[in-house]
């Protein structure tokens, strides 16, 4: 009599989710350390090796995932541009820009947003800006990350090009955001000068207003 061959179970899929998990785990907390790391010992002061020590990796995992200084300073400059929400900040600007029939709703959904995203970024464009005068790393980061803003903000004054005031070009509404937006506008009034963000967001909304709509 033929025997039949025993059955062969079925290959349990592999689930690599546990594993993601786990490296979304490590790639928040380099971040988190390098954020303290420079807000403490500044750009030239921190080491890729101090931030994997405080962080429970190796140097080379802190390399392999980021290159080193400035892919851990873009990587934090993305996360800075994500907001507090569970939604991309930017995409929640777009949302409002492409369907709002108010400019002042798309100005102060503008605003509300700063305060997620300034207190964030602000004070890395700041290290990397003083870095750039003896790093000439950090100087070509430093502009790379300008020009990154400069072209987001010109994508800001194209979505609202139907409410500008007349005789106010694109180009100029662009270059008016990107100077709202300047680094140095929130160091003075909230870092050196104690505003609160609420107070920050509201003249950020009043000059963009009188600006881009003369009102």
């Amino acid at each position: 009599m033929r025997l039949s061959p025993p059955a062969v179970k079925g290959r349990r899929r592999y689930d690599a989710s546990g594993r993601r998990e786990a490296a979304a785990r490590r790639r928040a907390a380099v971040l988190d350390a390098a954020a303290s790391r420079f807000a403490a010992d500044g750009y030239a002061g921190t080491t890729v090796a101090a931030i994997a020590s405080d962080a429970g990796v190796s140097p080379e995992t802190v390399y392999k995932s980021f290159g080193g200084k400035t892919g851990l300073v873009r990587a934090l400059w993305d996360r800075a541009l994500a907001g507090a929400g569970p939604v991309h900040a930017e995409q929640r600007s777009d949302a409002v820009s492409s369907t709002a029939d108010d400019p002042h709703v798309v100005i102060e959904a503008w605003s509300r947003l700063s305060m997620e995203v300034a207190p964030r970024g602000t004070p890395l464009l700041i290290l990397v800006r003083e870095a750039a005068a003896s790093d000439r790393e950090a100087a070509a980061l430093y502009e790379e990350l300008q020009e990154a803003r400069l072209r987001r903000m010109a994508h800001n004054a194209k979505a609202i090009r139907r409410f500008l005031r007349p005789g106010l070009s694109v180009r100029a509404a662009r270059d008016v955001l990107f100077t709202l937006t300047e680094p140095a506008i929130y160091e003075t009034l909230v870092l050196r000068q104690g505003w609160s963000l609420e107070d920050f967001a509201d003249f950020v909304r009043r000059s963009t207003a009188a600006q881009l709509l003369g009102d």
